[in-house]
C-alpha cells in the first residue's frame, strides 16, 4: 500500500513539473503604444519573402494570426 502511494505521489509530482515546464511566460517588450514596429521578414502565401519595411509609407499593414490554423483542432 505504501509503495503504491509513494509511486502515485511521485507520478503526480512528475506530471506537475512537466506541466509547469510547459507553462508559457508572457513575452516582454520595450515597445510602447504608438512606437514604430521593428522590421521583420516573413513569407507570404506564395512563399515569397516580404519585409514589413517594404510597406513603410505606402499602405496600412494588418497582421492576422490564426492560432489554430493548420492544426486540425
Amino acid at each position: 500500500m505504501i509503495k503504491k502511494l509513494t509511486l502515485a505521489t511521485f507520478l503526480l509530482s512528475l506530471l506537475t513539473l512537466a506541466a509547469a515546464a510547459q507553462t508559457p511566460t508572457a513575452p516582454t517588450t520595450h515597445l510602447k503604444i504608438g512606437d514604430t514596429a521593428p522590421d521583420f521578414e516573413l513569407n507570404d502565401t506564395g512563399g515569397k519573402p516580404v519585409k514589413l519595411s517594404d510597406f513603410r509609407g505606402k499602405k496600412n499593414v494588418v497582421l492576422a494570426f490564426y492560432v489554430l490554423a493548420f492544426t486540425g483542432g
